[in-house]
């Protein structure tokens, strides 16, 4: 299924993504930005079909932004429109400010909600980005499947979403939360792997280039670097050298476009000139035929 939607996993991923749609269980994936964690809710649902929602976490994120919301503006103009009308009654006003009609649903309140097509795939990202007090929250969202507004009560999911979680171990999570999940930590694939990845979302790349660059992209996670390139990378690398009609690395194409795979100007530096080019033979040396 997930190879249909030109999503490459290992088997041990897939395993524990089957495992999780078969018992109901949240799937916590955690690894380095860029090697795929996201992009497995959205290819989930577009295979499933299902609505994809997701709460992207930030510093500072709390449960009513992640829940609800309501309508301030459309609030206040109901309020003037009945004071302009003369004679409302405030119970009966403050009853009506507060229902459905001013209801801003967010993430976690969207998930709960029936969908056409069956239950959505709630996608929480970067967990690790949060605190501990939203962590918190989510342990009973998560065991229950159920947010309280207190203006309105309790609002139960008919059936659970799918949720991922995705974290890049930025902090640890909680093991209250991951107690409640299924967990898989998603690594860098192996060469043969990449290829296949890079096959499936750049065909448009000769076989010889896309050796080349997977082969490049796999000496340079072995380098001291500040942040080490992830699958995306690779993918856009490819795509960048696509649109300048190179059908081989050099030395020049590879300065020229590193902003592609590095994304932190001290190792664009430490890997420019002399050191592009020690990797560049290295890689040609491993790819170079035996004999």
């Amino acid at each position: 299924m997930l190879a249909a939607q030109g999503y490459v996993a290992a088997r041990s991923l897939a395993t524990v993504l089957f495992l999780s749609l078969r018992l109901g269980r949240p799937l916590f994936l955690e690894g380095e930005a860029g090697v795929g964690k996201t992009e497995i809710a959205k290819v989930l649902a577009a295979a499933l079909g299902r609505r994809l929602i997701r709460l992207q976490c930030y510093e500072g994120l709390d449960a009513s932004s992640a829940v609800y919301e309501w309508n301030f503006a459309a609030q206040m103009i109901a309020i003037r429109t009945a004071e302009a009308a003369g004679g409302a009654d405030r119970g009966v006003l403050q009853s009506e400010l507060f229902t459905e009609d001013f209801l801003i649903e967010r993430p976690l309140l969207a998930a709960m909600r029936p969908q056409v097509g069956g239950p959505p795939i709630l996608l929480i990202d970067e967990l690790d980005r949060t605190d501990e007090p939203f962590e918190a929250y989510l342990l009973e969202a998560l065991s229950e499947f159920q947010v309280t507004i207190p203006e309105l009560g309790t609002v139960k999911a008919p059936a659970p979403p799918i949720v991922i979680l995705t974290s890049n171990r930025t902090r640890e999570v909680h093991d209250a939360l991951k107690r409640r999940c299924l967990y898989h930590w998603v690594d860098y694939p192996d060469p043969a792997r990449e290829l296949q990845i890079l096959s499936a979302r750049c065909p448009e790349a000769q076989e010889t280039l896309s050796r080349e660059i997977v082969a490049f992209v796999q000496r340079l996670r072995t380098e001291d670097l500040f942040k080490k390139p992830g699958v995306a990378e690779t993918i856009d690398w490819a795509k960048c050298l696509l649109a300048l009609d190179v059908i081989a690395l050099t030395p020049e194409v590879i300065a020229d476009t590193l902003g592609a795979i590095l994304k932190y100007q001290d190792d664009i530096q430490k890997i420019q000139g002399s050191e592009a080019k020690r990797l560049l033979d290295e890689v040609r040396k491993d790819l170079a035929p035996a004999g």
